[in-house]
């Protein structure tokens, strides 16, 4: 979806995107194919042909930190079809929310296989950064209102240069507006019953119990808990965005 947007132009908002699409001009390609713009001056056309030329050599090069900070944290979802492959479902436990409170799990999801990280077993934030890095894009739920700030706040230089996409303003926008089990439920996503039953509030008390009693089913509860967070990510990604897209190409071509 990417390659038919405008909205990371320079002061063009969903509204001039919009008139350009009416114009006949579907993407990159059209609008530089394109000699006048109904609605843009020359000068105008000539500095978005060269960002069109930049955006399009920086898919090729794979560099999708380009699109940071062009793009409004609403509109990141255009990036997740040209950056599937490479990106992270990034989902962690805490013990909490205020200011001496830690990380309890970490977990990603690439797509193929899990990594989860425990808090006084195999957690270490230089493991957590170089893993992170492997990543072209981050995606989360409620990642930009808890996980990412809570991290930034610990250790400012984990999260890479890299665009995020938080799925819970996805949702919103494609009408589902609950929380993260729920949206689960509705799209018929499902889980083992005995980790459904498990909520944040848990997550401490189970860590807790492993540490405490050194008996494992409690840390693979916890780890069970915290892989399906970030595989049923993908899932919702998936699902959503796809819709996301599909609603947003039925109003370029209208």
């Amino acid at each position: 979806m990417i390659k038919e947007s405008f909205i990371f132009l320079n002061c063009i908002g969903e509204k001039k995107e919009k008139q350009i699409w009416g114009q006949g001009i579907r993407d990159w390609d059209s609008f530089k194919k394109t000699s006048v713009i109904k609605g843009l001056s020359q000068k105008s056309k000539l500095l978005y042909d060269t960002q069109l030329t930049q955006a399009s050599n920086a898919l090729k090069e794979n560099n999708s930190s380009f699109f940071i900070d062009k793009l409004e944290q609403k509109h990141t979802w255009r990036l997740y079809e040209e950056f599937r492959d490479e990106a992270c479902f990034f989902d962690i436990e805490t013990t909490g929310i205020k200011k001496k409170d830690h990380i309890i799990a970490a977990g990603i999801f690439d797509g193929l296989k899990t990594k989860t990280l425990i808090s006084g077993i195999n957690f270490n934030i230089n493991t957590l950064a170089r893993e992170l890095k492997r990543y072209k894009i981050i995606i989360t739920f409620n990642g930009s209102s808890f996980d990412i700030p809570f991290l930034k706040k610990r250790y400012p230089s984990l999260i890479p240069k890299i665009p995020h996409i938080d799925l819970k303003h996805a949702c919103f926008s494609a009408g589902l507006k609950n929380n993260l089990k729920d949206i689960e439920k509705r799209l018929g996503i499902t889980r083992n019953p005995i980790i459904n039953k498990i909520r944040g509030g848990d997550v401490y008390r189970l860590w807790r119990m492993y540490f405490a009693s050194g008996d494992e089913h409690y840390l693979n509860l916890l780890i069970e808990y915290n892989e399906e967070d970030a595989v049923n990510l993908q899932k919702i990604a998936d699902f959503v965005l796809k819709k996301l897209e599909n609603n947003l190409k039925k109003e370029l071509n209208t």
